[in-house]
């Protein structure tokens, strides 16, 4: 089976986004980030989220134009309408500790001391680290592994449950093992 929409989802900081772009850059697919579709493109950034319908017709349009993708992030509740598109899904799990030391060096390489004490964002980067940091306890209010396990009910494709600890290659191996991409 070829995969023209694949979805990578996890938790902030389980490495979607690097899994996706991974196999993006082996087998030719163009990379959506959720949050690009999510939030406004504003400063400071993912302070403001866009309006659902908006935020599909914005997706709909990069997936129509791409053709072949690897959307990475949560699709959960707002992109609902895409999951009868999807070819396979794919689930990092990462453990708690391994995803906040992501978390933490990602947000210091992109804002710098923007989000250290005194900074314009530190508040914001505070209130994202203990937000993440709930994704294994959280309830289905929230971006937590019970809603993940929850929206996952709903796929219809294949769905691959990887650990993201393991490093892209041998998590592609996994993925490789089981599905065609190319």
């Amino acid at each position: 089976m070829k995969f023209n929409i694949i979805h990578v989802t996890g938790a902030s900081g389980s490495g979607t986004t690097t899994l996706a772009k991974f196999i993006c850059c082996k087998y030719g697919y163009t990379h959506l980030d959720t949050d690009d579709f999510f939030w406004e493109a504003i400063d400071p950034p993912f302070t403001v989220n866009r309006e659902i319908t908006t935020r599909q017709d914005l997706m709909l349009e990069a997936i129509e134009r791409a053709g072949k993708c690897v959307i990475s992030g949560s699709l959960t509740g707002w992109g609902d309408i895409f999951i009868p598109r999807f070819n396979l899904v794919i689930y990092l799990y990462t453990a708690t500790e391994l995803r906040l030391k992501r978390l933490r060096n990602r947000e210091l390489q992109r804002f710098g001391g923007r989000i250290l004490p005194g900074g314009d964002m530190h508040k914001e980067h505070e209130e994202f680290i203990k937000w993440a940091a709930a994704y294994d306890t959280g309830g289905v209010e929230m971006r937590s592994a019970e809603l993940h396990r929850e929206w996952l009910k709903q796929i219809l494709c294949p769905i691959i449950e990887l650990n993201g600890n393991l490093s892209c290659d041998e998590n592609l191996k996994r993925i490789e093992h089981n599905f065609y991409l190319g």
